[in-house]
């Protein structure tokens, strides 16, 4: 059985950072591609970036781009997601979800297994 677990959500102030943790068991983590996803209430769920099973191409949403930063550290089966100068418009839950072969997609219908998801709150 396949477990995701976020962590590392909170509240901050706007141009702060957080760093969220995906942490993965039950499948061979560095087979697979990884995605986070955000979704704001009222809003669909949405592609914030995404990272290859070796973790050598990294995918990103225009609207985080430059700000937002996807690693993966295979040996500890573990996905994180940096957020730098953070917006009031970044507030959503944070997902993250994993997919059955290497390479990234940017549906969420494309990953199989999903965390509970992690609130992000941005205060202006």
């Amino acid at each position: 059985q396949v477990q995701l677990v976020e962590s590392g959500g909170g509240l901050v102030q706007a141009g702060g950072s957080l760093r969220l943790s995906c942490a993965a068991s039950g499948r061979t983590f560095s087979s697979v591609a990884m995605g986070w996803f955000r979704q704001a209430p009222g809003k669909e769920r949405e592609f914030v970036g995404g990272i290859s099973s070796s973790g050598g191409n990294t995918y990103y949403a225009e609207s985080v781009k430059g700000r937002f930063t996807i690693s993966r550290d295979n040996a500890q089966n573990t996905v994180y997601l940096q957020m730098n100068s953070l917006q009031p418009e970044d507030t959503a839950v944070y997902y993250c979800a994993s997919r059955g072969s290497w390479y990234v997609l940017s549906r969420p219908v494309d990953y199989d297994y999903w965390g509970q998801g992690t609130q992000v709150t941005v205060s202006s």
